[in-house]
């Protein structure tokens, strides 16, 4: 059997996906519950969030830095 290099997870949040945005010292600066923002990476349509992790590093290989535009239009809650 081939050794397993990623793994690709798909979650669907219906509509309710939790982020919480904290800043440098672990403040938190707000929160988000609502569609998955579109920053995220792939087709998720606002309902998924799909990953692709490197097992041997851990780091999300399909990962695009938002701009800090969107991520403080992102905030739902403060």
């Amino acid at each position: 059997m081939a050794k397993v290099k990623t793994i690709y997870i798909t979650a669907k949040c219906v509509d309710a996906c939790h982020i919480q945005f904290h800043d440098e010292n672990g403040e938190r600066l707000g929160q988000r519950n609502d569609y998955v923002p579109s920053w995220m990476p792939e087709e998720h349509y606002g309902d998924y969030i799909e990953i692709e992790i490197d097992i041997a590093t851990g780091k999300i290989l399909n990962w695009k830095k938002p701009t800090q535009k969107e991520l403080k239009d992102s905030i739902t809650d403060k």
